[in-house]
This record gives structure tokens, C-alpha cells and sequence, in this order.
């Protein structure tokens, strides 16, 4: 998408135990260069976080993502409809992730909604994974886990583990 930053780069996070947690400074950027809020204000770090739609683990993305997002689905939903033309409202529920509106203060922490933080598991630690168009948040064990997810993926959340001294 031209005009856009991508979402690049990975940290793995303290998560305290009213589930706040920082996002990583470089994804935290992107976020605020992709909003037509101005600079600065709250309106700025706002964006959505939800569910993955086939993985166990949340995406974040900004307004203008989750709008393209919406665009996509809808499309889809069009191109799957049944023989009588009846709509599958599954795909926008799938899709939807149960997306909330989330904002971060000026250091990046934010408290992650206790159902999206549920579902994916993450506990005391959140791993941060730039994927262009969005940020996917894994709890470190689920994804080392994980028997499709890339062993890059992997071996970034096991290398920052060991440089905090946190075992898989």
C-alpha cells in the first residue's frame, strides 16, 4: 500500500498482571505514522487488536488496515455465497477476530482486553511480530509451539527469551 509504513521488526514483552504491556518502540511507530490523527495526540495511539482468524495468538493493526480489512471480507463473503445465494456471516465473524479499539499511552503500554488476551493464551510474557500489514502477538509458548509457524518466527521469540533470561 503506497503512502503506508509496515509493520517490521519484534520484541518480546513484559505483560503485568493487569495485562498491561508495551508495544516495541519500531511497531509502535508505524502505528502512529499510519493514522490521520495528529501526531502526538491520543487519537494517534489509537488502534484495533483481535483475534487471528485461524491462529491462536492477536493481531493489531491500525483504522485504515481494519477498514481494508472490512473491504476484503465483504468481498469475500460475495464470492462465497451458497447455491441459493445465502451468505456465509461466518466470514465476518471469523474475520472480525472480535476486534477492540485499543489506545496506548506515550510510552507504548497498553492493557490488553481481557477476552483477546484469553484466547491466545498470553500470560506473563507477549512476542511481538511485525507482519507488514499488521503486528501479531503470540504468547511465546504457544507459537514455539506452533508446528506451522516459521522457525524464524521461532528462533527470534526463542533468542529474545534467552537474552532475558526466561526459559521456553
Amino acid at each position: 500500500m503506497a503512502g503506508r509504513s509496515a509493520y517490521r521488526g519484534v520484541g518480546l514483552q513484559g505483560v503485568d498482571e493487569k495485562g498491561r504491556v508495551a508495544i516495541p518502540a519500531n511497531l509502535r511507530a508505524a502505528l502512529e505514522r499510519n493514522t490521520d490523527a495528529d501526531a502526538g495526540s491520543k487519537n494517534a495511539r489509537t488502534f484495533l487488536i483481535g483475534a487471528h482468524e485461524t491462529e491462536r495468538c492477536l493481531v493489531a493493526y491500525d483504522e485504515a488496515q481494519g477498514d481494508a480489512l472490512w473491504e476484503q471480507l465483504e468481498a469475500r463473503e460475495r464470492d462465497y455465497t451458497g447455491e441459493r445465494g445465502e451468505i456465509d456471516f461466518n466470514i465476518l465473524r471469523e474475520g472480525a477476530g472480535a476486534a477492540e479499539t485499543a489506545q496506548y499511552d506515550s510510552s507504548g503500554r497498553f492493557i490488553l482486553p481481557a477476552f483477546p488476551r484469553s484466547y491466545a493464551r498470553i500470560g506473563r510474557h507477549a512476542f511481538f511480530y511485525g507482519v507488514l500489514k499488521r503486528v501479531e502477538i503470540w504468547d511465546p509458548k504457544t507459537l514455539l509451539e506452533h508446528e506451522r509457524a516459521p522457525e524464524i518466527m521461532k528462533e527470534a521469540c526463542r533468542f529474545y527469551m534467552a537474552e532475558k533470561g526466561i526459559e521456553p
